[in-house]
């Protein structure tokens, strides 16, 4: 019986080792002392004390210096063997040491006074326990490994005592049906296993009884303080716990977090390791005759085999959250079973040594050893669950990083032809960059949702069907049949918001074009023209937002009513099958725990399935993209040269041939391999005429043919084309000499773009041979890395020398002038200049707001198609490569820029350097510079040779070359008349954007001034950053208008009202149930009816409860998306109305791509993401004060317990929400760079290719790469801190709530159901503070974009105010008449 556990008011005053009983065995030793239990208890005593007294000077002594520990991570370098094997052993013999002393005190309560031998040597033995470890982990972290010897003393001690405590219970005939036995026995295997990890680490390490010790040295990563992610270093508590994230989060409320605070990945999880791992998955797939197999069955199983393992961790550890989160209800069961049954006689334990021992039977009926059960299972079930995300999640940023890098890879040795010829396209590939491969880690994330759903759903349906028979599986049918109705919402889901991108697509575009256009549209008064055109698109793109908004209110109102319908269901059925149904407290509460875990797979598997649906067609397109066309391998052999070649002659050029046969996968030493442009060993020259002249190569079907030592490249009987069929270039035979001019001339379209990309080995040569030769720099010889020369030494290892490229169509990088002129090489001042001079960019330069220094690109100032064509001219100039491709660099220059870089840029500065030069041209005029001239007519060769051999061999062409010089001569005269007008164009321009700078910098001065009062110290930004936007948050609401925002309110009170009502109802029925039954019995009625009893009352206002919670869930889903809605339309029709009356010195002042934004990513924000987030979070909000209210109303006292949490929560969230919004940003703002690099990459990959930079733009893409995926890691490791902390915290708020009921209930008669119900409601406070607190902090990020918008909201518009003056009145109809005339 219950009251068994009441201590009586004599016992109390009692209190002895042995316990103080008249006539006691206690003390009887008339058998031996080895025979007393008291005395066996006693010895087990001796090791505790042993280990406490022994380690304590030594953990003072250790924490106090610290000076023996390297200058690294020392906090986690773990090096000793068997490490986490110690951690989990020593975990499971705490749980075995808590439940060791719940028996005791179970026990005890069977004796007339207290044993203390009975708990406080396992109390002792518990605290040894946490030494032990406490111990270990300094000692280690500190490398004293002869420290441990107090260890092994510790477990040997420990071990012979419980053997001898064991071999006496065995003896005296106590056996497994004996709770203590086991425990016993478990320790001494415990202790045994602990025994044997010590002395495996004296082999290990040899410590002791060896002379010379093992010498460890610590991990590469650990010796760089760079590397701050330490989850995988750190110990398994820590691991589990995510203790070593404290400092970090906390950090973040002083400083905002950068990548410099973040730091450096582990290498393990870095790119390029990931990477490596992926392409031996691949490799290991060839094939016998050495190719790789097609389709996405093979990366499927790469993935599998390369990233499978902690995939499989992941699911083993969901499997057992998802068990042990079952023995939540089960415990609830058992306490309040329990609690309701009525006192009556137990059979007293048996009593051995003087002592009593119970079974487990016996144990497992206390209702405070199931609360204490109920604490462990759920610490232990949150644990896994959060380590099984974090798995989870960390495999998928992993694979993430190692797809990005191959599909990289993968660019950088593209066919040019799938680009020209439109079979891929830039946003194609940047759509498998940050969607497919997203799409891919978001699937490994769900993954273990796929293995553990079917368990979870199947345990959870026999549970029901144990507690409520065949009534259980038709709840459970609800379930399943209202599922597929679910995935046909997320389906149209989905769709809707393809439709609402569709139509955001196109508002988007006339808005650009407002925007762009802002100033004449002010001059002709169009503005509300355009208004109404992007109004008329918004209106589209709101009826489809309607849309998505009924599909999201019916997918919230599935999610809250299904489990009401669920239980309706369930408890109707199960009143009217059975006359005498079991409706009790520990069976409905029990049964309602139930159904909230069951229906939580059968949600998730909408998600799931689309998930895989979207994760196959992503695989498919990775497939189809890895088997695309690639550029031929090079394979390189040495010319064979003439038979009066000396060696001399030998050592100047080499020649290197192409096979075409199939590119094998990029390989590590691609990526990282040295380059041979400029030597970083040295500082630049500051000659700049002295560069490195690299290596060159030959291409061809057959042996390499015979060269001239003075042509640098050399096509024979080539053929090549852009796709299968025709062949573009036909019979081509060229020449081009070493340090000469080469002017390759023809009409527009006749291929003379295409025989460069030809030489460079861009185009697919069908036959013929391309024959590379280059000139070494004797000077430079000498000055080459040792990397260089071993390569130079290896004639079968050489690559054709780098070639600076400038396309027709101009390529430049997202970054600085100077970024983009230098193209990464050493900044040479001298150099820089010449080049600027001779492309004439200094005067554009000067008007640029930063000058050089100024960003342009797509996230910069936009450059006309002349300052384009220039830069890159300029880059081509500046690089120092022994040959320059210049196709077409005039087609975007007037006649006097083109002269003056014809004159200064290629004729001098070229030319003194001796450098190889191919120009495609039309500016015939320039032909008398050339050196030799291609002539191209038709995809052939017409001609070739110098000026006079052409003029001698093709009279006819001469002359046609000569009346077309002579014309481009007089337009040449023409434009030097109005080159005065140029100049006054450049400084009318240069004076627009001077005003611009001076008004941009007066505003920011103002914004400063006015800033500097507020910001005058760091704690005052910090605290900004910590608090809630509420004044945003106001302004959202306020949008929504006062009817609306009462209506939403009054709908989520009633409705959290409602729900409530629902479980208080249940427990006043149930906790009836037991009232009646205890009165059927004593009346000796058959059932509870024929007492007068009956369902029907209870069940009637049970259904009214659940379908009005029903109705108001529907309500409440429609006016938050009704909420969302109003205030999407009325803030876009603001800020467009406020944008296009604003004046034009916003316009001036503000970057276009800033204004853009706000009618792009922070109106999306507000369409779509804010109604959801605000759902959730109020919902999540209220659940938790409406449970925390229950609990309280149930027992009181749990009040006293709540604040010192409600304290410790408040300090979570406020650190959290700082570093996840700064987190976010930085993995939003670290993606950018990312895409942006893959675009710039394949806009320019054939100049990228030319110059023999891929290994550079490789390296930076691993840099882009990491530094996401870091941002990532700690995102997430932030979101599993928070959640374990929650989690814990919601644990213990589950154990205060048992113990105070159990406690109530004992003592203050509390109603069986009332216990039920606060348990319940208890074991849900943690998923609603973890969703609270997530969704406060995603809200606050999400109204930065509210507060963005407003800050537009209060541009001051255009003053149309007064009349306007008789002479403005006359001009206006002076204006007027003009304008009719000339309509």
């Amino acid at each position: 019986m219950i009251s068994r556990y009441k201590p009586s008011p004599a016992s109390t005053m009692s209190l002895a080792f042995c316990g103080s009983e008249n006539n006691s065995e206690a003390y009887n030793v008339d058998g031996g002392v080895l025979n007393n239990g008291c005395f066996l208890d006693a010895l087990n005593v001796g090791p505790h004390v042993f280990l406490l007294f022994i380690t304590f000077p030594i953990l003072f002594i250790g924490w106090g210096s610290q000076s023996s520990k390297v200058h690294i991570h020392h906090s986690t370098w773990l090096h000793f063997p068997g490490h986490n094997l110690r951690w989990l052993l020593t975990f499971v013999l705490l749980f075995i040491l808590v439940c060791e002393i719940a028996e005791g005190i179970v026990s005890d309560g069977f004796s007339q006074s207290h044993h203390l031998h009975l708990y406080m040597p396992a109390g002792l033995a518990f605290m040894a326990a946490i030494t032990s470890i406490v111990y270990y982990h300094n000692i280690e972290t500190s490398n004293f490994p002869k420290l441990l010897l107090a260890l092994l003393i510790y477990w040997v001690l420990a071990f012979i005592m419980k053997t001898i405590k064991f071999a006496k219970y065995t003896e005296h005939g106590i056996g497994p049906r004996q709770l203590r036995y086991c425990i016993t026995g478990l320790l001494v295997l415990l202790y045994g296993l602990l025994l044997a990890v010590e002395v495996n680490v004296i082999m290990g390490r040899r410590y002791m009884c060896f002379a010379n010790p093992t010498e460890v040295k610590p991990p590469e990563d650990l010796q760089d303080l760079g590397v701050r992610f330490l989850q995988p270093f750190v110990n398994l508590l820590s691991k589990a716990t995510y203790w070593w994230m404290n400092t970090f989060i906390t950090s973040a409320h002083r400083r905002p977090i950068d990548l410099k605070v973040i730091g450096k990945l582990p290498i393990a999880m870095r790119a390029l390791t990931n990477y490596m791992k992926l392409r031996k998955a691949f490799e290991d797939q060839k094939r016998p005759q050495g190719t790789l197999p097609q389709g996405p069955k093979w990366i499927w199983q790469a993935l599998r085999v390369a990233f499978g393992r902690p995939l499989i961790l992941s699911i083993t550890f969901r499997f057992l959250a998802d068990l042990l989160g079952f023995v939540g209800p089960l415990c609830i069961s058992g306490i309040v079973h329990h609690i309701s049954k009525d006192n009556r006689t137990i059979q007293q334990p048996m009593r051995l040594l003087g002592i009593y021992f119970i079974s487990s039977k016996e144990f497992l009926e206390n209702a405070y050893v199931l609360a204490v059960l109920l604490f462990f299972a759920l610490l232990l079930q949150r644990t896994f669950l959060q380590a099984s995300y974090y798995v989870a999640i960390e495999t998928g940023i992993k694979l993430r990083g190692a797809i990005q890098t191959k599909i990289y890879n993968k660019i950088m040795r593209l066919c040019t032809s799938n680009m020209s010829m439109g079979e891929l396209t830039v946003a194609q590939i940047c759509n498998l960059v940050a969607i497919d491969t997203n799409q891919l880690m978001w699937f490994f994330f769900l993954c273990p949702n796929l293995w553990a759903m079917p368990v979870q759903i199947i345990v959870g349906v026999i549970l029901l069907y144990y507690l409520l028979g065949i009534s259980a599986l038709i709840g459970a049918t609800v379930i399943a049949v209202l599922a597929p109705v679910q995935y046909f919402v997320a389906t149209k889901l989905s769709q809707t918001q393809k439709s609402t991108l569709e139509y955001s697509s196109e508002r988007l575009k006339k808005t650009n074009e407002l925007l762009r256009g802002i100033k004449l549209l002010k001059l002709y008064a169009w503005e509300r023209i355009f208004c109404d055109s992007v109004e008329e698109t918004r209106g589209k793109e709101l009826t489809s937002l309607q849309a998505f908004a009924l599909y999201t209110s019916i997918s919230i109102f599935m999610n809250a009513a299904i489990p009401i319908a669920a239980v309706l269901t369930t408890f109707v059925v199960h009143v009217h099958i059975s006359e005498d149904a079991d409706l009790s407290p520990a069976v409905a509460f029990a049964s309602l725990s139930l159904f909230h875990i069951l229906v939580t797979p059968l949600f998730l598997l909408s998600s799931v399935v689309r998930s895989t649906v979207k994760a196959l067609v992503s695989v498919q397109k990775l497939s189809e993209f890895f088997s695309s066309e690639e550029i031929g391998d090079e394979l390189e052999t040495r010319p064979t040269l003439t038979s009066g070649s000396n060696n001399h002659n030998q050592n100047r050029y080499q020649a290197v041939s192409s096979s075409k046969a199939h590119p094998s996968l990029a390989c590590l030493s691609e990526l990282l391999q040295p380059l041979k442009v400029v030597n970083r060993k040295r500082p630049p020259r500051k000659d700049w005429n002295n560069y490195t002249l690299s290596e060159g190569d030959h291409e061809g079907d057959g042996p390499c043919p015979v060269v001239d030592q003075d042509v640098c490249i050399k096509i024979c009987s080539g053929y090549f084309t852009w796709t299968d069929g025709t062949p573009t270039l036909a019979n081509v035979d060229i020449m081009v000499p070493f340090g000469k001019l080469t002017m390759i001339v023809g009409q527009v379209g006749c291929g003379k773009s295409s025989l460069l990309l030809a030489a460079l080995g861009e185009m697919q040569r069908v036959s013929g041979t391309v024959t590379w030769n280059s000139l070494p720099n004797p000077e430079s010889e000498g000055d080459e890395s040792p990397t260089d020369r071993d390569a130079a030494s290896d004639g079968d290892i050489r690559k054709r020398c780098a070639v600076a490229y400038a396309s027709q169509k101009p390529w430049l990088l997202n970054a600085t002038v100077v970024e983009n002129i230098t193209f990464e090489m050493p900044m040479i001042k001298t150099r820089y200049k010449a080049v600027i001079e001779a492309c004439s960019l200094q005067p554009d330069i000067d008007i640029l707001p930063q000058g050089d220094q100024t960003e342009i690109g797509e996230r910069g100032i936009i450059l006309s198609g002349g300052q384009k064509q220039r830069i890159s001219v300029a880059r081509a100039l500046y690089q120092q490569t022994n040959v320059v491709f210049l196709d077409d660099p005039f087609s975007a220059l007037d006649i006097h820029l083109s002269d003056h870089l014809m004159q200064d840029g290629i004729l001098k500065l070229l030319r003194e350097e001796k450098r190889t030069v191919v120009l495609v041209t039309h500016k015939l005029q320039y032909l008398p510079h050339a050196d030799w001239i291609i002539a191209m007519k038709d995809g052939t060769i017409q001609t070739e040779g110098t000026l006079k051999d052409i003029q001698n061999s093709e009279p006819q062409l001469f002359e046609q070359w000569k009346t077309l010089m002579h014309r481009q001569d007089q337009e040449f005269e023409t434009e030097t008349v109005a080159s005065s007008m140029t100049d006054l164009e450049r400084k009318n321009l240069r004076r627009a954007m001077y005003s611009r700078e001076a008004a941009k910098t007066e505003e920011d001065e103002e914004e400063e001034s006015l800033e500097s009062d507020d910001d005058d110290n760091l704690s005052q930004v910090m605290r900004q950053r910590a608090t809630i936007p509420w004044r945003s948050c106001g302004t959202y609401l306020s949008s929504a208008g006062l009817l609306l925002l009462m209506l939403l309110l009054l709908s989520q009170l009633l409705k959290h009202s409602f729900m409530v009502s629902i479980d208080y109802w249940l427990a006043h029925w149930t906790s009836h149930v037991i009232t009646a039954r205890s009165d059927a019995t004593a009346r000796n009625c058959t059932l509870v009816q024929d007492c007068g009893f009956s369902h029907s009352w209870y069940l009637s206002v049970f259904s009214v409860l659940c379908c009005l919670g029903i109705i108001l869930c529907l309500a409440t889903s429609v006016a938050v998306e009704w909420t969302g809605l109003k205030v999407a339309k009325e803030l876009h029709q603001n800020l467009l109305n406020k944008i296009t009356l604003a004046p034009m010195r916003l316009f001036e002042t503000t970057p276009l791509g800033s204004i853009v934004n706000r009618f792009s990513t922070d109106t999306n924000t507000i369409d779509q993401h804010i109604p959801t987030t605000l759902e959730c979070l109020s919902r999540s909000t209220l659940l938790c004060v409406s449970a925390l209210g229950v609990i309280s109303y149930v027992t009181p006292i749990f009040l006293i317990a709540l604040l010192p949490l409600a304290i410790t929560c408040y300090f979570i969230q406020k650190y959290f929400r700082v570093a996840s919004r700064d987190l976010q940003q930085l993995e939003d703002g670290t993606q950018l760079p990312l895409l942006s690099h893959f675009s710039e990459t394949v806009e320019g990959l054939t100049t990228i290719r030319a110059l023999r930079y891929e290994p550079r733009f490789r390296q930076r893409l691993l840099q882009f790469t990491d530094a996401n995926n870091i941002a990532s890691l700690f995102l997430t490791a932030a979101n599993r801190w928070l959640e374990v902390r929650m989690e814990y915290i919601g644990a213990c708020v589950v154990l205060v709530a048992a113990v105070a009921s159990i406690t109530n209930s004992l003592y203050n008669q509390l109603s069986p159901g009332l216990v039920g119900l606060g348990l319940t409601y208890a074991l849900m406070v943690s998923n609603y503070m973890n969703w609270m607190v997530r969704n406060l902090a995603d809200m606050e990020v999400q109204l930065g974009s509210v507060k963005r918008i407003n800050g537009l909201l209060k541009t001051e518009p255009e003053n149309y105010e007064g009349l306007l003056s008789e002479f403005h009145l006359k001009a206006e109809t002076r204006v007027c008449r003009v304008r009719s005339g000339l309509g």
